[in-house]
């Protein structure tokens, strides 16, 4: 798994954004698929999320993640979600000690912050949707309605989809500087007639400081152009693959 400098200075957290190496499944979803929505194995999920829960020394029950849709809910639990069944929603906060919550990606930038000092973590999915429809600020409300102070919350923005891999249309271009026209500076122009290049990684650390949060770190991983490390929805459908694999990142309060 790949650390955050950010986060592995705080005290008492736990965290990591887990690639696809070292898990059990096979195939398109090989090996450390711990996307439970993918068409692989239940069984091979579950070991590989036993797994990455081993990694960060939580019991594997205690790992939540969330029907995740594209949207800016946030959810705020207090233990593993009652049947199992997790509801849909696009972020985590919490307090409580020994819960891992989890974010699952392929190319969307997943998003871990925290605030050491009044014990308050969050795991926030960051697609195009969700980063531009408030997500990382919904899941700060909530990390402050929990007791954050929003001076001392760290982020860090894990691998995901580059801005060398991630071309788009001129739809995706207007609706974006419809929004702000200032958001045109996370774009440059593809070699492709009147495509763009889109810089999801920025837009999303951009949003987080202007929401306060001075301290962001990006890591520079391309999960789209990096197959032997990272699983990748836009890789998989150029590559006509039927699934792809979804990596984990999560943090955890030590108690």
């Amino acid at each position: 798994m790949i650390r955050a400098t950010t986060l592995t200075k705080s005290a008492g957290i736990r965290h990591g954004f887990f690639t696809r190496e070292d898990g059990t499944s096979r195939g398109v979803y090989a090996s450390l698929n711990c996307g439970p929505g993918s068409g692989d194995d239940p069984q091979c999920v579950a070991r590989n999320r036993a797994r990455a829960m081993a990694a960060l020394n939580v019991e594997p029950e205690r790992l939540c993640t969330v029907h995740q849709v594209h949207g800016a809910a946030v959810v705020v639990p207090d233990g593993p979600w009652p049947g199992g069944k997790p509801p849909k929603a696009d972020a985590l906060v919490t307090r409580t000690a020994n819960l891992a919550i989890g974010i699952l990606t392929a190319d969307c930038a997943p998003v871990l912050l925290a605030d050491d000092t009044n014990g308050v973590i969050a795991a926030v999915h960051c697609g195009w949707k969700g980063a531009l429809g408030g997500v990382a600020e919904a899941a700060l409300e909530a990390m402050t309605a929990l007791g954050a102070d929003r001076a001392r919350i760290v982020a860090a923005v894990g691998p995901c989809i580059a801005q060398n891999s991630y071309e788009v249309g001129p739809e995706f271009f207007d609706t974006f500087t419809r929004e702000d026209a200032a958001n045109e500076d996370f774009f440059v122009p593809s070699p492709k007639e009147a495509h763009w290049q889109f810089d999801l990684r920025g837009f999303v650390g951009h949003r987080l400081t202007s929401a306060g949060v001075e301290r962001v770190e990006l890591l520079r991983r391309d999960t789209c152009a990096e197959k032997a490390k990272f699983f990748s929805y836009r890789r998989a459908t150029h590559l006509k693959e039927a699934d792809y694999g979804r990596q984990l990142s999560a943090i955890v309060l030590a108690d």
